[in-house]
């Protein structure tokens, strides 16, 4: 047990009058708009440059009054860093850097208090290699029972001087490291799909399912309302961890199913959780990041007695395009009615660059891009793609200064970068620190708002200009722009929930869509076009001039309109 943990106390299991100010609506997640907060780039409380739980604390009204439903934190727990946070020590202790699990505990309440549920992010692919049973295997050498937990091989090679197999690290460079046994001599290898400091967690050894049921319960006692499952297509190995053939599928987001990832055998996993979720009282969700081949795939994890919600990174991957938009649209719709669960759309993570950039640059760059583009074509873009990803029907991640317009910082010095795959190379691209730099809150102070001494990544240059204070009550901005838009998708009865959109006829590169009364119109053209006036205009991304019954949309821009 952690100093911290032990200093702490045991968290109380979570009653229905504890979360009675948490709308009790029903399903509630199948048509959420939940906001993703990475806790170290948020808000920092104490002014060492890093954000924190009380932080996120005292943003929370904010968070309440942009319309959201749910918070998502990175993860605060107990942590080396060498991946920011993604490789746990801890799974029930929060890192210091980010306070402590009474700061944990107000922060639920909190929220709670507001309207907000907490969705907590698990991390069950992998530990830290700074983690309790991976030191001890470590130190009691080969045979360990400890060693069981984790995937120890012996390497091939006369002296066991080649990796196990061919596995290559998503971060770039062998997925296997040999360690130095007690005695200093080389001896076993360890699996790590990511960083050397993330060994990978033997998901056949009843113990760490064990833990992992323990770990689920402590939290759900917290109070949290949720868990998004980090590489949760990941867990499960082949039998035998035979060897790949080729590289090209070491990536996140691949062809075909590999044998570290979307195993058939992750779904018995989630069953057995799903029953301890479907224990506690208030709507609890699962929300998995399951990079699978296709859509297809990815509706697997959303059987009903799996989990409620699954990533749509196809979407999120999708140019700017009406054709490759409405295909995507489609097929997710279609994958995910069989299985009766909700289609999710993103545009921007903690792992990819923000899709104000994205769509500044020409299609076909993928999702990590060094360019900043075209800033004005890739803002307007971007306030388009979001208007129409917040009215097909289904739940909504935003992420952290999204409302802002913030595009990716992709001019940090090289000395302050610190994604791990920036130093692996032939991986990942490793420049995901762009879309993390702190958000400003303010036009003025050291971090702009963020905190009283800095900020951990440099903000750059009119990154004043786009902070809350800038934007707040100002007609057109980004940010009352999400604020309507959120505002209106509440009181649309046909927006949100549902399983299908009508296509209306469009002219070529434009979309347009019926929900009941309610029509939105996409234009993904450089030019304005003509299209019927279907109503009264709810809110648009961009200019719209309407002349008796015709409007013209301008350029890159998506128009709400209401028949009613």
């Amino acid at each position: 047990m952690s100093q911290q943990q032990s200093a702490a106390p045991a968290p109380t299991p979570t009653t229905d009058s504890a979360v009675a100010t948490v709308a009790r609506r029903r399903d509630w997640w199948r048509d959420a708009v939940i906001y993703q907060v990475y806790p170290r780039s948020f808000a920092d409380s104490n002014g060492d440059g890093m954000g924190d739980l009380e932080g996120i604390r005292s943003r929370l009204p904010y968070l309440r009054d942009l319309g959201v439903d749910a918070v998502w934190l990175s993860p605060f727990y107990a942590s080396p860093q060498a991946d920011a946070g993604y490789d746990v020590a801890d799974y029930r202790a929060v890192d210091p850097m980010f306070g402590t699990l009474l700061d944990a505990d107000a922060l639920i309440r909190d929220a709670h208090a507001l309207g907000l549920r907490i969705i907590v992010d698990l991390v069950p692919n992998h530990s830290s290699d700074q983690h309790e049973w991976f030191k001890r295997a470590l130190a009691e050498g080969p045979g360990s029972p400890l060693r069981e937990r984790y995937h120890f091989r012996p390497g091939k090679g006369e002296n066991g001087e080649l990796p196990p197999n061919d596995w290559e690290s998503i971060f770039g460079g062998p997925a296997w490291t040999r360690v130095t046994e007690p005695d200093g001599t080389p001896g076993e290898w360890y699996l790590h799909l990511f960083a050397p400091e993330q060994p990978d967690f033997n998901w056949e050894h009843p113990a760490v399912g064990d833990e992992f049921r323990s770990i689920l319960r402590f939290w759900l006692d917290m109070g949290v309302d949720g868990f998004r499952i980090d590489v949760a297509h990941g867990m499960v190995k082949a039998e035998g961890l035979p060897d790949l053939g080729s590289h090209d599928e070491m990536r996140l987001l691949g062809n075909d199913v590999t044998p570290f990832f979307d195993q058939d055998g992750v779904h018995d996993i989630y069953r057995q959780w799903r029953l301890i979720l479907d224990e506690y009282s208030g709507e609890r969700i699962f929300v998995a990041e399951a990079w699978t081949p296709t859509v297809e795939r990815t509706a697997n994890y959303v059987r009903p007695d799996e989990l409620h919600q699954a990533f749509n990174f196809q979407y999120l991957a999708t140019h700017w395009d009406a054709a490759e938009l409405r295909a995507v649209v489609d097929r997710t719709l279609d994958s995910m009615r069989p299985v009766g669960a909700p289609a999710t759309w993103v545009l921007s993570n903690h792992d990819v660059t923000r899709h104000a950039t994205r769509f500044a640059n020409p299609a076909g760059l993928g999702t990590q891009i060094r360019e900043a583009g075209d800033r004005e074509l890739g803002l307007r873009r971007a306030r388009a793609a979001t208007l129409l990803m917040l009215a097909l029907p289904g739940s909504a991640y935003v992420y952290q200064g999204e409302e802002l317009g913030l595009p990716d910082v992709v001019d940090l010095p090289d000395e302050v970068r610190q994604d791990p795959a920036y130093f692996r190379g032939a991986g990942q691209d490793g420049f995901r620190d762009g879309c993390r730099v702190p958000i400003p809150w303010t036009r003025e102070g050291s971090s702009h708002g963020f905190g009283d001494g800095g900020s951990w990544l440099p903000q750059p240059e009119g990154w004043g200009e786009l902070s809350v204070e800038a934007q707040t009550g100002v007609p057109g901005s980004t940010l009352e722009m999400y604020r309507s838009a959120l505002a209106v998708r509440r009181e649309q009865a046909d927006l949100g929930a549902g399983d299908a959109v009508e296509w209306l006829p469009s002219p070529e590169g434009v979309l347009v869509f019926r929900r009941g009364d309610f029509v939105c119109v996409a234009n993904t053209t450089g030019a304005p076009v003509a299209v019927p006036a279907y109503g009264r205009v709810l809110i648009t991304s961009g200019e719209v001039e309407e002349t008796g019954g015709e409007a013209v949309v301008a350029a890159d821009t998506t128009v709400w309109w209401t028949t009613a």
